[in-house]
């Protein structure tokens, strides 16, 4: 097994180029109906792959070959329509998967399978490639613009000695994927796009084209001549657009993720757990609904029922909450009371903030706190010298812009 992988891995640019030379193949040159349906099978599994990929990657950055592999997806189903389309026009056979769709999916029915078909391209074209296609031009302008804020950030963190070098290059080499990740997104997916169109296009060209084969070269009666080709572009469409679909709907997920350190269904299920009462509602509402006349009363009940015991479980497993009176009554006191003692305290080092620079602390004093525990760090690997724990805190007392230093109580340093 190791062997097949390192095998893998040496041969990855030849496998790529041979790769492109097949769907090259397949798109000039005739191709037994046969292999047509191993083709076909293979690009459903590709899109079928690259879907489930996206939910399991933890961020977008993670499978940055995204755009090329979209490319390469696009080309290759192309090239299947291209051959397909060869084959129903010259023979009137396109394999047995595009037979066994066009029999069984719309049910020998080319009005049904025709609408079937374009359901299909309004929900990849309208719903799902215009909504990524906007996601993906916004999230490259963002990166773009964003990327001397952070560059600077990482050079002022160099700089104060919270990170070292590699570090720092980690972060630029992390950043410079990003940008080039969503600035390839916001091209590949107008390949979405264009190939919902090419899609559309296709179908039509291989009905005419069908049609007047049939009626002038095979001397067909015209009910005939439709009813078989239109059967087979049918059948064409729907085994291309479906991958395209899928594909589609795997651009849509992985632009839209946010970075995070959990995958995106860890992430659905925390979120979607967090409030237990809001299952108890819906059960309510499915019970209420199960009331009305005409509407199916068993499918309604069991949804109330799963809803409701998954809230009951969830609200139990966590715990009661606490009454709104106790928490803001008697946490506020405490918290009061606790703040009395914490001023009361004489810290060994401290640093006084003006309202001025109390932002400058972040949320609850972490963000500069977190800094200076840096600094603390670094510098006790740089000298070997361990320094106090340092306090901060914002002082109405001072004028504005201004700080002091306090060592056991008394002021060593001030400035502005």
């Amino acid at each position: 097994m190791s062997g097949l992988i390192k095998f893998l891995k040496e041969g990855a640019n030849v496998s790529i180029i041979l790769l492109m030379v097949g769907i090259l193949f397949v798109l000039f040159t005739p191709v037994a109906p046969s292999v047509l349906d191993a083709l076909l099978l293979c690009n459903f599994s590709l899109a079928l792959f690259v879907l489930l990929l996206t939910f399991y990657v933890r961020k977008p950055v993670d499978f940055s070959t995204f755009p090329s592999v979209l490319l390469i997806a696009t080309l290759f189903r192309l090239s299947l329509n291209v051959s397909a389309t060869r084959l129903i026009l010259s023979d009137g056979d396109a394999g047995r998967v595009i037979g066994a769709i066009g029999a069984y999916v719309v049910g020998g029915n080319y009005v049904i399978g025709v609408i079937v078909f374009l359901i299909l391209v309004v929900v990849q074209y309208v719903v799902v490639t215009s909504g990524a296609q906007r996601v993906a031009e916004v999230a490259a302008r963002f990166t773009l613009d964003s990327m001397p804020g952070q560059q600077m950030s990482i050079d002022a963190d160099l700089n104060m000695g919270f990170i070292d070098q590699a570090e720092a290059q980690r972060r630029r080499k992390e950043l410079e994927m990003e940008a080039g990740f969503y600035g390839a997104m916001d091209g590949a997916s107008k390949f979405v796009k264009g190939d919902a169109i090419a899609g559309i296009i296709i179908m039509l060209i291989n009905v005419i084209g069908g049609f007047a084969v049939g009626m002038a070269q095979h001397g067909m009666p015209w009910q005939d001549a439709l009813q078989t080709y239109t059967l087979l572009t049918i059948g064409d469409g729907i085994v291309t657009q479906v991958p395209a679909l899928v594909i589609s709907v795997g651009t849509g997920i992985i632009i839209t993720r946010s970075a995070s350190d959990d995958r995106l269904s860890g992430e659905v299920l925390r979120q979607f757990t967090a409030y237990p009462n809001l299952l108890l509602l819906v059960a309510g509402a499915l019970s209420l609904a199960a009331m009305l006349p005409g509407l199916p009363a068993l499918p309604a009940l069991v949804l109330a029922v799963l809803f409701g015991g998954l809230g009951w479980a969830l609200r139990k497993a966590r715990g009661a909450a606490p009454e709104e009176g106790e928490a803001d009554g008697g946490g506020k006191q405490r918290e009061a009371e606790a703040s009395l003692y914490e001023e009361l305290k004489i810290d060994l080092l401290s640093i006084e903030l003006s309202p001025e620079l109390a932002p400058l602390m972040g949320r609850d004093g972490s963000l500069l706190l977190e800094r200076i525990g840096l600094f603390r760090k670094q510098y006790m690997l740089d000298s070997g010298l361990v320094l106090p724990q340092v306090r901060v805190r914002e002082s109405k007392t001072l004028r504005d812009g201004a700080y002091q230093i306090h060592l056991q109580g008394d002021r060593v340093g001030e400035g502005a």
